[in-house]
Order: C-alpha cells, then sequence, then structure tokens
C-alpha cells in the first residue's frame, strides 16, 4: 500500500505502517552515521543534552557526497543500518520516531522499535543520485568535524521509503523471504 507521511512522524501514523507499504515522506529528516551515533552516545554518557531533539523525529543512515553545483546534496543513499544497531535501542527510547537505512536490524533494536511504538524503513541501496532529488536542503547541524557523517537537517518531499519492520514488530526481510521459498 502507498501512503504518504510528514516528518516528524506521530506515533499514530508510525501505528498506521505495516510492513511492505511504500512510503513517500515529506519535511524535515536527520541524516547521521556512525561517527555521531558515538558522539551522541559519549555525549548522552556524560549527562549532557543531544543536538538534536529526537521526540518523534527520523534518522536517515546517510553520509552524502559533495553536492554538485545547483543541487543542496550529492548522491545520498542509505548505509548498513546494523552498524547503528548498539546505539539505537537507547534512542529509541529517547523518544526517536522512525530511521531510514538499508539491511537487518538486531532483535534488541526490533524490540526497543515495538516497546517504543517505532519504525525502521528501508532505501533503496545504490539509488543515492535518484533519493538526492527528493532532498530539497540539507543543513549541518552538529559535529561538522566529522564531515560526511556530521548530523544534517534534510527538508525532503516524497521520499521514497519501505516500511521493514513496523510498530508491531513485523520484519520484511523475514516475511518476503518466505513468500518465495520452494516448498
Amino acid at each position: 500500500m502507498n501512503k504518504i507521511i510528514h516528518a516528524p512522524i506521530s506515533h499514530e501514523e508510525a501505528a498506521s505502517l505495516r510492513a511492505g507499504d511504500y512510503v513517500y515522506i515529506t519535511g524535515t529528516v536527520y541524516t547521521a552515521r556512525d561517527a555521531a551515533h558515538k558522539r551522541m552516545q559519549e555525549t548522552l554518557d556524560r549527562g549532557e543534552a543531544l543536538p538534536l531533539d529526537l521526540k518523534n523525529n527520523i534518522i536517515y543512515y546517510m553520509g552524502p557526497s559533495p553536492a554538485r553545483k545547483g543541487r543542496p546534496i550529492g548522491s545520498a543513499g542509505p548505509t548498513t543500518a546494523s552498524r547503528m544497531d548498539k546505539y539505537t535501542p537507547q534512542l529509541l527510547d529517547l523518544g526517536l520516531g522512525a530511521m531510514i537505512g538499508k539491511g537487518k536490524r538486531s532483535q534488541a533494536v526490533k524490540d526497543a522499535i515495538i516497546r517504543n511504538g517505532s519504525v525502521y524503513f528501508a532505501a533503496v541501496g545504490g539509488a543515492g543520485a535518484l533519493l538526492s532529488k527528493r532532498i530539497l536542503s540539507s543543513q549541518v547541524i552538529a559535529y561538522d568535524d566529522l564531515g560526511t557523517e556530521a548530523i544534517r537537517r534534510l527538508e525532503v518531499e516524497d521520499f521514497p521509503v519501505i516500511v521493514v519492520i513496523d510498530s508491531q514488530g513485523n520484519d520484511l526481510y523475514k516475511t518476503a523471504v518466505l513468500k518465495y521459498r520452494k516448498p
């Protein structure tokens, strides 16, 4: 089913999504990869505030290539989400509404998604140039010294993703395989 949502994502929107839904996101999405997640964890360990409010926000696991002339961002494809798994449950418990990446997630992340009524989206790997066309603006908001791994605020329009793990814990990576398995 095709759905349109506005970011940040509300609990009601997250609850309405099911694994396998095609979703088009319009609104504000933040980027963060390995180095930014590590730094956020260190910040939390020191008892300090994060550089962004996670409440209902969406984090896209992406590090863009340099922007071409006249464009706000370069290629913007997803990175492997499992690299963030050791940090994700705590961020979900702090209110993170959704994540965008590619690949499978750990059981601890799935449990945190269910516990918090969140959702995990996949963007198509290898389609970074096409995905960048759905990004209207890009601004570094934290950790500028990390270069492409800095946290960015993106304004997106009709950004295409697929629900991989929904708020009930349904996992498209598991159910889709069953569909094509030989008896």
